[in-house]
């Protein structure tokens, strides 16, 4: 019997000393990590006794102290000859485990998630040769002082997520990462996991991570729990949890481009105008090719006759019929819910669209679950800085016009008061509010502007109105625009008067602007060109004044200066010798770009957690609005301000 023990120990000795070696000539550590070497200062952290808790053994990756370091390789293998003591009782371990499992409790300490054995590196080192999932342990925690750092941010989130679900064996590389798993799984970031919660967590999990593994997960540079989460943002849990071994392999496959995804830092493309296309030489020109026939779905959140943002897109609908009426014919879907777009796309896929245009970030679940299942078809979500592989994004660069309005109003606002109504704090909200704020700068250095939420629990429009009316405010910018059934005069921007509003400027989508010129990109083939086969990133068109699909509408009675200063801006934001945020800029808590030559990046611009320093108000939490704006803020929601 000890010979065979022995034989296993021979096996462990050989896998210790080649890690050892590899380690060795890529420069690291070739032992075993010591936690007494790594720890902050005394008195900066403390200790908290966890009990007795499954320690998951890949995260296990270390001593205590540095006395029995030496006798392990650093993936916990031995690297003493078996002619020693220590080898002995290894091999006699390693049969008793044979025999009848080891379930004597190991002592370790737990550190940013990782876990240094105090009592029981024997046991550790065998069951790890054996593949043993985790091993009891009663643990205590050391938590480190609070920093700024990812990992230290990281950390603390992790720490909270166990609190109220007792997971440990899940690690992400993106802060706020937790949060939107227990939101995938139907849970608030205080809310206690019953045990029954937790088994169909490790149930759904370790099933994925099985089929992630075995199809090369482990080369990725990101976390498991990396890929499980974006598989998440594309299956519900329930689906997951209902599928064959086939079928969550099969899915697992045909999802690997979004993991490849998350492996780039840069993983948006953003396309910031439309693609030109190269000249055609005089065959191409002489013998066109003949031109596809198009048959594009549009989907709905609601109907053009309830909602103006539905509206322009129906407009931009009508628009393409309209420009293309022997090659494109168009199919809509109104008044659709998430789970209602799932079947919507379906039947637009039966009926043969071969485009989908789904216009709210509500749909991109929907959206990517179909891109995958259907590759043959082109399907495109309207919404900001979202990042999938599967599907294109869009949206317009609507901060370009807010920024001429805020011009507009610091001009017309008699005492330098403006407010400006906004409705979810989503990717692109901020971006309008400070544009418009420091185009009223510009035009006026003393202009401040109120900021209301229209999307606030027990707040709506009118509430909204009152509050700015309360102010002493005479220029106001509410909705971007109205529906035809809607006689209201409150949208764009407005002076409050005593006989009602006077209507000074509105921003306009565009949306014919935008899918006429997509479309035509399909049609003479540039769309292809838009992807880039070397890179894995995700693509957004993020176009703006220069692609034509906005711009702003103004009153002819706004005075001459006011028109004029209006259209020389316009232009040079058009042309690029202009840009809303460039030169040195102020948050309300300080300087945020202090180089007078520096224009912020799309990406900066897009990701915007900050107000101006002339902005009153605040970015409000997710849990301070209504329960219908979550499901936007879920998906396209300010990083920041989830929670």
């Amino acid at each position: 019997m000890a010979s065979f023990t022995m034989e296993d120990y021979q096996k462990a000795y050989k896998l210790g000393k080649k890690d050892y070696q590899a380690r060795m000539m890529r420069g690291e550590l070739p032992t075993l990590q010591v936690l007494d070497d790594i720890l902050p200062p005394k008195g900066s952290y403390s200790e908290v006794p966890l009990g007795l808790v499954q320690i998951p053994i890949d995260q296990i990756v270390g001593t205590k102290s540095d006395g029995r370091s030496n006798a392990f390789a650093g993936n916990f293998m031995p690297i003493l000859r078996e002619n020693t003591e220590f080898a002995y009782k290894w091999a006699t371990l390693s049969q008793s485990h044979i025999d009848k499992g080891i379930r004597e409790p190991i002592k370790a300490y737990e550190y940013m998630n990782k876990f240094y054995v105090q009592e029981g590196n024997k046991r550790v080192s065998v069951l790890k040769y054996f593949d043993a999932v985790s091993v009891p342990g009663y643990v205590t925690r050391i938590l480190p002082p609070r920093t700024d750092q990812k990992e230290n941010k990281l950390y603390y989130e992790f720490v909270d997520f166990y609190a109220v679900t007792q997971i440990n064996y899940i690690w992400f590389t993106k802060p706020g990462s937790f949060v939107r798993l227990q939101a995938a799984f139907g849970k608030g970031p205080k809310d206690v996991w019953t045990d029954d919660d937790r088994l169909l967590f490790s149930s759904v999990y370790s099933r994925f991570s099985i089929e992630y593994e075995a199809l090369g997960g482990k080369k990725l540079s990101i976390t498991t729990g990396d890929a499980f989460l974006a598989f998440l943002t594309i299956y519900n849990y329930e689906v997951i949890d209902q599928k064959t071994t086939n079928e969550m392999k099969e899915l697992v496959a045909k999802t690997w481009e979004e993991f490849k995804l998350l492996e780039h830092n840069q993983k948006i493309d953003l396309k910031m105008d439309p693609s030109r296309t190269e000249k055609k030489s005089l065959l191409d020109r002489l013998l066109p090719a003949s031109t596809p026939k198009l048959k594009i779905a549009f989907l709905y959140a609601k109907t053009p006759a309830t909602s103006a943002w539905t509206y322009a897109h129906e407009l931009g609908r009508l628009h393409l019929e309209q420009t293309f009426p022997e090659e494109v014919t168009t199919e809509c879907y109104e008044n659709l819910t998430r789970d209602l777009a799932e079947k919507a796309i379906a039947d637009a896929i039966q009926k043969g669209c071969n485009i989908i245009f789904t216009t709210t970030p509500e749909f991109v679940q929907a959206s990517v679950q179909a891109a995958i299942a259907h590759p043959e078809v082109k399907i495109l979500n309207c919404s900001l800085n979202t990042s999938h592989r599967y599907i294109r994004t869009y949206y317009a660069r609507m901060y370009e016009a807010k920024f001429l309005m805020g011009a507009i109003a610091g001009a017309m606002a008699e005492n330098g008061q403006l407010a400006y109504i906004a409705d979810y704090p989503i990717f692109g909200t901020i971006a309008n509010i400070n544009a418009f704020a420091l185009g009223a700068k510009m035009v006026n250095p003393r202009a401040q502007i109120y900021l209301e939420w229209s999307t606030l629990k027990d707040v709506d429009l009118g509430i909204a109105m009152d509050n700015v009316i309360k102010k002493g405010v005479t220029v106001v910018s509410g909705r971007d625009m109205v529906i035809p059934e809607d006689a209201s005069r409150y949208f764009g921007l407005y002076h409050i008067e005593k006989e009602g509003p006077r209507n000074l400027a509105m921003p306009l989508w565009h949306w014919g602007k935008f899918y006429e010129q997509l479309i035509r990109t399909i049609m003479d083939g540039t769309w292809k060109y838009d992807d880039n086969k070397d890179e894995t990133k995700a693509i957004n068109y993020w176009w703006g004044l220069s692609a034509e699909v906005i711009d702003v509408i103004y009153s002819q009675n706004l005075p001459i200066g006011t028109q004029k200063l209006l259209t020389m801006l316009k232009r040079a934001i058009a042309t690029g010798e202009y840009h809303p945020f460039s030169g040195i800029l102020y948050s309300q808590n300080g300087m945020i770009q202090s180089d007078p030559d520096k224009i912020l990046s799309p990406e900066e611009i897009i990701t915007m957690d900050w107000l101006a320093d002339n902005v009153i108000g605040t970015i409000p939490k997710s849990r301070e609005l209504k329960e219908q704006a979550k499901p936007v803020t879920l998906q396209s929601g300010v990083e920041s301000q989830k929670g």
